[in-house]
């Protein structure tokens, strides 16, 4: 596998693929989100958990640059709470530009909608629930970790009326950054809407273990299953 870094028209984003790929033969492709305060590089490595070359993997790193401690530098998908700024409008612009990310991407890996899944950690769950749940034509399923439904009146509201897009969730029970409340009520919601899912609950913290990496692998398997295997 090779990585490389890539200046998108919206965001920057990391792409990890097989060492002989061409857009040609494309493969599935699967997106995930970093958390507040991480980058790009931060969920790279859970590449290497699913032991095949049948995926090509995107890693965006989110738009807006904060501090996380003295020193210190992230990036974030929308300001922190103390900034003032508005959630709603915030998650608007994070959504646009990775709207932008997804046509992109799915050009450039010459992928077809439905052959790939989003995903992501903490607030990068939150742009997963927002941006994935309304396009089930564009993703085959949706990887949730340590993370929550962040404004479901305003996702309730452009819910499709086809909600049979899987999804897999992992939250710790002994999470500080998001309690387990949080992924319990995440859970609720997507039951008071129709969906069906795959919910796990862990003995860890804000975290991804590898009980959850096994989880995950085996759960992507069945839903999209790589490709290359002929």
């Amino acid at each position: 596998m090779k990585a490389k870094q890539i200046q998108g028209r919206s965001l920057l984003y990391l792409a990890i693929e097989p060492d002989d790929f061409s857009p040609d033969n494309p493969l599935p492709l699967i997106i995930l989100l970093h958390g507040f305060g991480a980058s790009m590089a931060d969920l790279a490595s859970l590449s290497m958990a699913f032991k095949s070359e049948g995926y090509v993997f995107v890693f965006p790193n989110a738009p807006i640059p904060i501090q996380v401690g003295p020193g210190l530098s992230g990036y974030a998908w929308t300001p922190p709470r103390e900034s003032g700024s508005d959630t709603e409008d915030s998650e608007e612009r994070a959504e646009e530009a990775l709207d932008t990310l997804f046509e992109e991407v799915m050009e450039r890996y010459n992928v077809e909608p439905g052959n790939v899944l989003l995903g992501g950690f903490s607030q990068g769950g939150m742009m997963s629930y927002r941006c994935g749940l309304i396009r089930p034509d564009l993703f085959a399923g949706l990887i949730i970790m340590s993370s929550r439904v962040s404004s479901p009146d305003a996702i309730r509201d452009r819910l499709p009326e086809d909600r049979s897009q899987p999804i897999f969730v992992s939250h710790g029970t002994s999470d500080m950054m998001i309690p387990i409340s949080g992924g319990r009520d995440s859970r609720d919601f997507l039951e008071a809407e129709g969906y069906t899912f795959e919910y796990h609950e862990y003995p860890m913290g804000h975290e991804i273990t590898q009980q959850v990496l096994d989880d995950m692998v085996a759960w992507t398997n069945n839903v999209l299953p790589p490709g290359g295997q002929d």
